[in-house]
């Protein structure tokens, strides 16, 4: 089987269901789509073991903070690569605020570990079954999360700037 787009997330949805598998498109040319907390680990091994896939290289697992969406502010972002095929994939979930919980994916990828560790440090999404979920670039005493968008990025009473040096 040749690896396109098409091919692939036709593979996947045959396996997992059009429920599971949503939202599909292809920005600079990486099949992108996205799923639920409870297919992403089965969903991953599968693309992990498939003979024809071979994704079985996980290039980047990301937090990214999404403050206007409504029940969807956090994401958590996979990107996995078949070096046998020069083929990349780009796998999110998304999940409320309020709810952050993600299952670990540390069985799957050893490196996993690391990425989840930081995503945990700067998003504050929680893995279940991590073997050692601490902070990683943060000191353990920060009781917040430094990359969610929970403050502005310029202090408001600033009075010694103007907006046309900005380009505002």
């Amino acid at each position: 089987m040749e690896l396109t787009n098409e091919n692939v997330l036709g593979k996947i949805i045959s396996k997992f269901g059009e429920d599971n598998i949503q939202g599909a498109y292809s920005p600079d040319g990486i099949m992108t789509f996205t799923t639920n907390r409870e297919t992403i680990i089965e969903l991953i091994q599968y693309l992990h073991d498939d003979k024809e896939l071979q994704l079985n290289f996980l290039t980047t697992m990301c937090g990214i903070h999404y403050p206007d969406q409504k029940d969807k502010e956090l994401c958590v972002m996979y990107q996995l690569h078949s070096m046998r095929h020069n083929y990349r994939l780009r796998i999110k979930v998304y999940m409320p605020a309020s709810d952050p919980v993600m299952p670990t994916l540390t069985n799957v990828y050893a490196a996993s570990n690391w990425m989840e560790r930081e995503t945990f440090d700067f998003y504050g999404i929680q893995f279940l079954g991590h073997p050692n979920l601490t902070r990683i670039l943060n000191i353990e005493e920060m009781e917040y999360h430094p990359m969610l968008k929970q403050y502005p990025l310029e202090d408001q009473t600033r009075e010694d700037k103007i907006d046309t040096y900005f380009g505002r």
